[in-house]
């Protein structure tokens, strides 16, 4: 399989792929930790799935994905930017996948909570009014589906607000609705940059304030927050001044194990895209956890993070081809394809990277399966195999 070294070349290297590991099954959801994976979604083989075009997913292998994370005791999170939203999954099809992924947790008592944006307006800056009123149409729709909302952060809103008590009124307004106490998101520049300034403010400290205010004011109505900057010393300030009650889901995809683990006075609850891609090794780490085996959970969920750093690398908002990748690679979609042609955001070389640090992880169910794919794919990308 083919390398980068450090000076840039590629050479093949041979890899002898590892036994499956025989990973612990819940059975049931976590008890120490509400965790949920961030779902991403398969589109229907054979449809126009190129840039530009509408969204025309696998409901058969989608939602067959979810039901696997329900049976991990996982809890899904649906319609988030794993599941490409604003890159390739639109709103119509958005909405299609909530009702759907909230009717498949009813039915096997699956914790789900969906995304609420405004992604139904045209790209550009709206008037506050007009941001307020696509929230509100999302939020309608993901409570009446019982999923829990997740307020996600907006395009339109850093595009039209010009400053932090702007973000104050329309949140503060939204969580006044809320029927059940919802999650608040918080996603950075570096998975989305047209998210840079939110919150009012480039200066993250000042950006933190404005947050912190924000769901101090708002404690009863907000569950928690999802962040997701990619920077485990603010994580760790930032849960200590959260009011009690209200979690902080780490969305750090390089720092987990960590900060799930905590630090004896507070600890990170997770939301986490990396969790699609690890679901089992995650949730056997979890069973560690449950029963005090700290050393335990540490030994099952540290090897996966050179692979999650290597999913995520930048350009970080590619990720999800390193997700969909490895859930191709295991058997759990017809092929190696994605909404919106976002399947050839990585490099073949990229990919095989991926396969070789699940492997190594232990993340692979059927290794012998995932090799055979790897040669395919890399056949037809011009290596020798």
């Amino acid at each position: 399989m083919p390398r980068r070294g450090s000076d840039g070349s590629v050479e093949l290297v041979e890899h002898a792929v590892h036994e499956p590991v025989a990973w612990e099954v819940p059975s049931g959801p976590a008890r120490s930790r509400t965790v949920l994976a961030a779902a991403h979604v398969v589109p229907r083989a054979g449809a126009e799935n190129v840039p530009g075009a509408v969204a025309d997913l696998d409901w058969d292998a989608t939602l067959a994905f979810r039901r696997r994370l329900f049976s991990l005791g996982l809890g899904v999170a649906e319609a988030m930017d794993t599941a490409q939203r604003g890159m390739g999954l639109d709103f119509a099809a958005t909405t299609e996948l909530v009702r759907r992924s909230a009717a498949e947790a009813a039915a096997v008592g699956g914790s789900i909570a969906a995304g609420v944006g405004t992604d139904q307006l045209a790209p550009g800056p709206h008037g506050l009014d007009v941001v307020r009123a696509a929230y509100e149409e999302q939020l309608a729709i993901v409570e009446d589906t019982g999923a829990q909302p997740i307020l996600m952060a907006s395009r339109h809103l850093a595009a039209s607000a010009q400053g932090p008590e702007e973000y104050l009124t329309l949140y503060s307004g939204l969580l006044s609705q809320v029927r059940r106490p919802a999650v608040l998101h918080w996603l950075g520049e570096v998975f989305d940059p047209a998210l840079a300034g939110y919150w009012g403010s480039r200066d993250v400290a000042a950006a933190t304030d404005t947050f912190v205010e924000l769901v101090r004011a708002n404690a009863a109505h907000v569950d928690g927050v999802k962040v997701s900057l990619l920077d485990a010393d603010h994580e760790k300030a930032l849960r200590a001044r959260l009011p009690e009650g209200v979690r902080l889901y780490t969305g750090d995809d390089f720092n987990y194990p960590d900060l799930i683990q905590g630090d004896g006075r507070f600890h990170s609850d997770a939301l986490l895209g990396i969790f699609a891609g690890i679901a089992n090794v995650a949730a056997a780490a979890l069973v560690r956890l449950d029963a005090g085996d700290v050393t335990g959970f540490r030994a099952a969920l540290d090897p996966t993070v050179p692979l999650a750093r290597h999913v995520f690398g930048a350009p970080t908002p590619y990720y999800k081809a390193g997700i969909a990748f490895l859930n191709w690679l295991d058997g759990r979609q017809p092929g190696y394809a994605m909404v919106g042609g976002l399947h050839s955001a990585r490099s073949a070389v990229h990919q095989a990277e991926t396969f070789r640090l699940a492997d190594e992880a232990g993340v692979l169910g059927d290794p012998d399966l995932a090799a055979r794919r790897l040669r395919d794919y890399l056949a037809v990308h011009g290596f020798p195999v």
